[in-house]
């Protein structure tokens, strides 16, 4: 199912069940959707590619604001952001695992033919769009940084 409609029949199941933080997540979500379709252009609808890194977007920024309202002390605010992370997690792929994740760096760098540090960003330009919502870059940076240095 295409992640607009799942949108969609979520919201509607969301309202009859009054899961009030689920419906405010979902109607943000399609706000933020609008007005990048806005900027894109008359008619324009976002592929599922522009609407994952939507929602990878909006995950990130909960992580951040997790982050900060623990380190202020602020932990209703904190737990608040943690629901609604749990909600847009539902809609990203299965994160990697640290194995699965080493393992696609280690054919994308096989894949690209580096050997040297200096060529990651050859290996980063490919990688980060592959993997959207399943590792974040810091992630994927680290591991290709171990990869090759293992192999040096």
């Amino acid at each position: 199912m295409m992640i607009k409609d799942q949108l969609k029949d979520d919201l509607k199941t969301a309202m009859r069940a009054k899961e009030m933080d689920r419906v405010s997540v979902i109607r943000l979500l399609f706000s933020t959707i609008k007005n990048k379709e806005i900027e894109k252009g008359k008619d324009a609808e976002l592929t599922e590619d522009e609407l994952l890194s939507v929602i990878v977007s909006a995950a990130k920024q909960r992580k951040e604001s997790i982050d900060q309202y623990t380190q202020a002390g602020r932990n209703e605010l904190a737990e608040k952001e943690s629901r609604e992370l749990e909600v847009l997690m539902q809609y990203l792929p299965k994160p990697l695992s640290e194995d699965e994740l080493r393992s696609k760096v280690k054919e994308a760098i096989s894949a690209a033919g580096i050997t040297e540090m200096k060529q990651m960003g050859v290996v980063m330009k490919t990688l980060v769009p592959a993997l959207r919502g399943q590792a974040e870059g810091a992630a994927i940076r680290k591991m290709l940084q171990s990869c090759l240095q293992e192999n040096t």
